[in-house]
């Protein structure tokens, strides 16, 4: 009896967080449709700065400060502060010819790795704008971008507005399909809650904007700095959304091996954050605590419930037809990720097997990173993800 209580409690948990909370949220805004989302423009233009960290992004850097500088955004409103992380390559000498031709480019070269959290941190404090933009790199802006961002701040409770990833570089052959059907499925999520409540649950770390005053150095060792600043603005009672109008360009990760270890850092990050920001969970502003469970805790300690699920399952599986069935279909699907591989070998591509290789990978990486956040986090420098496949 307690083995099938625990199977049912830890499927509820599951199909709580992937399924049944979209479909709430859909549900909820249904019902509140009459009150439509707007961001009229502010007043006058806020003065924005744009913090980026670059390690070796020789590439991509001059793309980058270049869309940046195409905006419609007032020139005379914004700069951007580059630091140079350590970088081996021409990016400190690709930043000093840029500076030249742009005078609100300020560049600050670091000889050893800091790590992004720490240069960001670093950056801030050098700004002058009363609107901080993170970037990376290998994200590009389009002519309304900032534009777009900075609309929703007229509205003096907004404390951080994220934008919409665009993907670009698809291919069959890896995971970058799956990898942009799960990054859109979120988007879809972070809006709702952004739309019901002002209480989105991370942005996308590629570009978003917070009010300088609320920002707070990142911790020492933290991993993941953009969900850590989401929390710190919710927490301070201003509010996180999504705007699917600022739109900027990133090409999507393609190989899964590069995927899994960005998961696991991110896995690692996310527990430094659940323990941080632990109050939260039981907050009294409506949708916050929800959210936060539903949209997050339940989904990083997914992989708990998949194995306490499984093991339970095994000791059912005999007392009754339907269990049975349950665990058979249960040992299919674990299998399926090697079949996915072999296939993949043979350039055979399934789509649907591809998509449960991603499923039971990204849970992999949220176990990995739950033990790497137990063992404890001695750095915050990591390699950045390599786009351009």
């Amino acid at each position: 009896m307690i083995a099938i209580l625990l199977f049912w409690l830890c499927v509820a948990a599951v199909f709580h967080s992937y399924i049944l909370f979209p479909l709430l949220l859909k549900l909820f805004a249904h019902l509140k449709s009459g009150q439509s989302v707007i961001h009229p423009a502010p007043d006058a233009p806020p003065q924005v700065s744009i913090l980026m960290s670059a390690f070796n992004e020789e590439e991509v850097i001059s793309e980058k400060v270049r869309s940046a500088f195409s905006s419609r955004y007032p020139a005379e409103k914004f700069e951007i502060l580059v630091g140079s992380d350590g970088s081996s390559d021409r990016t400190p000498e690709i930043l000093m010819e840029l500076e030249k031709e742009f005078p609100a480019l300020k560049s600050f070269v670091f000889s050893e790795r800091r790590g992004k959290p720490n240069v960001i941190s670093l950056l801030a404090g050098k700004a002058s704008g009363e609107i901080l933009v993170f970037t990376d790199a290998n994200v590009l802006f389009d002519e309304d971008t900032l534009s777009q961002m900075m609309a929703p701040f007229a509205d003096p409770l907004m404390g951080l507005v994220d934008t919409r990833m665009i993907n670009l570089g698809m291919k069959k052959e890896g995971i970058s399909f799956q990898e942009k059907a799960y990054i859109s499925r979120e988007v879809g999520i972070k809006d709702l809650e952004s739309r019901l409540w002002g209480t989105m649950m991370g942005p996308f770390g590629g570009c978003f904007a917070i009010r300088a005053k609320l920002f707070e150095p990142i911790p020492r060792n933290f991993l993941v700095d953009d969900f850590f600043l989401n929390m710190k603005v919710l927490e301070s009672g201003y509010k996180a959304v999504n705007n699917p109008a600022a739109c900027v360009y990133e090409d999507v990760s393609n190989d899964a091996a590069i995927e899994f270890r960005r998961k696991i850092r991110i896995a690692t990050g996310n527990f430094q954050n659940l323990a941080r920001f632990r109050k939260l969970l039981f907050s009294r502003r409506p949708g916050l605590s929800f959210c936060f469970w539903s949209h997050k805790v339940l989904r990083w300690i997914g992989p708990l419930f998949i194995l306490g699920a499984l093991f339970s399952l095994i000791f059912i599986a005999f007392t009754h037809p339907f269990y049975r069935i349950l665990l058979i279909i249960n040992v299919v699907v674990l299998l399926i990720p090697g079949l996915d591989f072999a296939l993949k070998k043979l350039n055979l591509h399934f789509p649907f097997f591809r998509f449960i290789s991603h499923f039971l990978a990204m849970n992999l990486a949220l176990a990995k990173g739950l033990l790497r956040y137990l063992k404890g986090v001695k750095t915050n420098v990591w390699q950045p993800t390599k786009r351009h496949q």
